[in-house]
């Protein structure tokens, strides 16, 4: 499971799966139990899955799990041990089955659980400002610093030497040591996943958590979504300007520095050493290299190289670029 926080209510039989996704299929196993749902790398024995994309056939190919949602077309991307189910809609059908496993990781209602820092273990421990609010299961280390009005809701872990400033509201998510969370962030919250189906809408339980490595800084205004079915990352020493969108599952490497304005989509990967230059934007499911250095006002909408320059959009190398704008 990827969140530690979210009670998972499994095992259930494969049999309640089938039943609950309306699938008109018969398997000789139907009574076995399946732990629980998580993505291709990360998945066991006895857990279901799901593909919904050639992108990630080299994964399928070396997954775990016991069951996968999939279509027809790329059930031969996924190894014997592996029973595909086929549904029409793998991404819609692995919202169902999560909600199944995860129903209390679908909305993000306020916490009521949060009580004023001077009426917690806390009060005596953090140096913190007015309207300061604790919620439940959260734990704070040494030499720690909150401004005015922040809230640390429910399900929250944070280090040694942390500033976390005014204006906050953080939940689901590890802060490691020596991090700095400036003004008016939002961390934590589910992302923007959902389906429509006829005239309404059917969200998408995240089950992931946002981790925060050593020694990071988050601008002001920034907003980090915690991830869906794997976790939302922002590596060792990376700093975040201000107004900046991070979207579930997005993994940020080590040493990177995002200007302001910057929006990255949903499970795209950041590498070490990734320099994005203010107001850019990268689209969702792409892997960007390490080293990479992405200009100003960029739209990136395909995979980036180590070690390689882009500018524009769409992004292209930073030589043709300039060529192209002479």
């Amino acid at each position: 499971m990827s969140n530690p926080f979210f009670k998972n209510k499994g095992p259930f039989k494969i049999s309640e799966i089938i039943n609950l996704l309306n699938l008109k299929i018969d398997i000789k196993n139907k009574d076995q139990y399946i732990n629980d749902i998580n993505d291709l790398l990360t998945c066991e024995k006895e857990d279901i899955t799901f593909l919904h994309s050639k992108k990630y056939k080299d994964i399928a190919k070396k997954t775990k799990a016991s069951f996968c949602l999939t279509t027809k077309s790329l059930i031969n991307e996924l190894p014997k041990s592996c029973i595909p189910l086929l549904v029409d809609n793998v991404l819609v059908s692995t919202a169902k089955v999560s909600s199944l496993f995860y129903p209390d990781s679908i909305n993000d209602y306020f916490d009521v659980s949060v009580k004023k820092i001077n009426d917690t273990k806390f009060k005596a421990k953090v140096n913190f400002g007015q309207n300061v609010l604790i919620g439940s299961n959260v734990s704070i280390g040494n030499n720690c610093k909150i401004g005015h009005n922040t809230i640390i809701e429910k399900n929250v872990v944070i280090g040694d030497d942390c500033y976390i400033g005014s204006n906050n509201i953080i939940r689901n998510t590890f802060v490691k040591n020596n991090v700095k969370i400036l003004d008016n962030c939002i961390i934590g919250k589910h992302g923007f996943g959902f389906f429509p189906i006829k005239n309404k809408n059917l969200r998408y339980p995240h089950i992931g958590i946002v981790l925060i490595e050593d020694n990071c800084e988050i601008g002001c205004g920034a907003t980090i979504d915690r991830g869906s079915m794997s976790n939302t990352i922002i590596g060792k020493n990376t700093y975040l300007d201000n107004q900046i969108h991070i979207a579930h599952n997005v993994k940020i490497g080590e040493n990177s520095i995002i200007a302001g304005q910057v929006g990255i989509a949903g499970s795209s990967i950041i590498g070490n050493n990734v320099k994005i230059g203010g107001q850019a934007g990268i689209s969702g499911h792409l892997k960007i290299g390490n080293n990479v250095e992405i200009g100003g006002g960029s739209g990136v909408i395909r995979d980036i190289p180590d070690n390689t320059k882009v500018m524009g959009y769409p992004a292209k190398n930073i030589r043709g670029f300039l060529r192209d704008n002479k």
